[in-house]
């Protein structure tokens, strides 16, 4: 018995059982009550008509899970960004479904809840998947519209991009099934196809209300605004349905004849289950997280027939590079090794540190696999560059810099999945969110910040200790351990992937049992879209 291997495996199992956990809690949306709510009225809820909506028995890969995670407490939370979405199957065709949450604030958007729909979108744009939006909001949350209404990635950028998808050949359907208020009434229009479901379908710029107040009109939002008058009067939507379903089985019958658009061409091959047993990952990866690994331990329980094809593995230790297929899609993968290796040059080389020869290596890589047209897949337990005055003589900030040119000018979609730690520019050189990763999802053992808890938390213990000082002000000992403690529990609080989740730094947390199928679907949903630009790196120090 590994007692060991059986700590970490028991750690890392709570946390997916943790996680299991909060995503039920988030799938409640606004609680049992609001949804027997939408019952009573007729309607299902986003998750049900998302249910309904796709293939039975196949995936959905939700977007988002987490956002609003713990934000917006004064005014009640606001559950999953008060909108679901993913990349699912309509008649086995890959797709991007948008369902305002209509039990959470009456489907009104948050800031958040902006960001999230945008995020979809560019989801959508970059794959070229077609969208399903199931429309039931109340519109902007009032009490933030100063957060949500004026800026460039707020409320007003999505018509914009219903307008760049309808011009590039995007399909874009929409489903009234609900409330559609004010600017968010263009949205389902500005759709190609707008259906409406009697009785509980509205849509209008201004409601009775406002109606009411604005031009002194008396008028109720069915006569306003209903099915009737957009289907047989203004003409404003093309189709009118008396159940939710109905209007999502017309959906299904669109998608029924739409025809095929051309394939970016990645390499795909019949899948295979990984010879190493995946679930051992659970036990593999410490729970400790300054503890060294083998990464490749953990490559080989996530590839196909735990094959991997190393590039020059005996130069740049510190970052693994090679290639794979993960559910039969070829893959250049780049992850960082976690335990301490040696150089030829003599070298001991920390594990989770990027050092000049491995950020060269890596950078080469990145070239190899965009002149080859294969996808690219950063596994993320980074602690940062090496630092210090032999890695700054040899040259570490313009190899470094290599990496970054290459990795960020690259054509073929890249997916980033962080493992562990994810700090400092270690972060920005392995594809964090900045670098326009297709998708980038995080395990439950992840943390993104500048640096970790320990080093950040001595860092600003110092910088406020020296400001007292600077005051005249002595601090005890235990006044001091009182200060660490507190800054601390702040900072590694935000350390949490469900912190980053909550804001979209990252896509959702995964167990990582569903790591291939992420990548899978993610790599499938690129492969809609064909590459058109050329891949060039620009100016590279040499």
């Amino acid at each position: 018995m590994d007692i060991e291997f059986n700590k970490n495996e028991d750690s890392l199992k709570q946390l997916s059982f943790q996680l299991k956990a909060r995503h039920n809690k988030v799938a409640l949306g606004g609680g049992e009550k609001a949804i027997a709510k939408q019952h009573e009225k007729g309607k299902l809820t986003a998750r049900e008509r998302i249910n309904y909506l796709l293939d039975e028995g196949s995936e959905f890969l939700e977007i988002g899970t987490f956002a609003g995670e713990g934000m917006y407490k004064e005014y009640g939370g606001c559950p999953g960004g008060g909108v679901v979405a993913g990349i699912g199957y309509v008649k086995g065709r890959q797709c991007m479904v948008v369902a305002n949450d209509a039990t959470v604030k009456a489907g009104a958007w948050f800031p958040i809840t902006a960001k999230k729909n945008l995020r979809a979108q560019e989801i959508a744009m970059e794959n070229r998947l077609p969208v399903i939006y199931l429309v039931d909001s109340a519109g902007v949350f009032l009490p933030m519209q100063d957060e949500i209404f004026p800026d460039k990635e707020h409320f007003g950028r999505m018509f914009r991009n219903n307008a760049i998808m309808s011009s590039e050949g995007i399909v874009q359907i929409s489903a009234i099934m609900g409330s559609c208020v004010a600017g968010g009434a263009y949205l389902p229009i500005m759709s190609d196809e707008a259906m409406i479901v009697e009785g509980t379908g509205s849509i209008f710029l201004a409601g009775s209300y406002l109606v009411k107040a604005a031009i002194g009109e008396t008028i109720d939002n069915e006569t306003l605004g209903g099915a009737s008058t957009h289907s047989e009067i203004s003409g404003v939507t093309d189709y009118k349905f008396e159940t939710d379903e109905e209007c999502l089985d017309h959906i299904r019958n669109i998608f029924d004849k739409m025809g095929d658009n051309p394939k970016a061409g990645f390499s795909r091959v019949t899948s295979a289950q990984p010879k190493l047993d995946p679930k051992e990952i659970y036990g593999i990866l410490p729970q400790d997280r300054v503890k060294p690994y083998d990464m490749m331990d953990i490559i080989l329980r996530l590839v196909d027939n735990s094959e991997f094809e190393p590039y020059k593995d005996l130069y740049g230790q510190s970052l693994i590079c090679g290639l794979a297929r993960i559910d039969g899609w070829a893959v250049g993968i780049v992850a960082n090794q976690r335990k301490i290796v040696k150089s030829k040059k003599g070298e001991m080389q920390m594990g989770g540190v990027i050092y000049s020869d491995s950020a060269d290596k890596a950078a080469r890589f990145i070239m190899n696999c965009n002149q080859k047209k294969i996808p690219l897949v950063f596994l993320q337990d980074v602690s940062g560059f090496m630092v210090g005055s032999k890695a700054e003589h040899g040259g570490i900030i313009k190899d470094g810099a290599k990496l970054v040119n290459a990795m960020s000018n690259s054509v073929v979609p890249k997916f980033t999945i962080i493992v562990g730690n994810s700090y400092g520019a270690g972060n920005y050189a392995m594809c964090g969110k900045a670098y326009d990763p297709r998708l980038i999802y995080a395990w439950p053992t992840a943390q993104l910040a500048v640096m970790s808890g320990a080093s950040a938390a001595k860092t600003l213990l110092q910088i406020q200790v020296a400001s007292l000082k600077a005051k005249g002000e002595e601090i005890t000992p235990e006044a001091e351990k009182e200060l660490l403690d507190k800054i601390t529990d702040r900072y590694n609080e935000q350390l949490s992937p469900y912190y980053a989740a909550a804001r979209l730094w990252v896509d959702g947390i995964i167990d990582p049992l569903e790591t291939r199928q992420v990548i899978s679907t993610g790599i499938e949903a690129a492969n809609n879209a064909p590459i058109t630009k050329p891949f060039n790196v620009g100016v590279i120090q040499t």
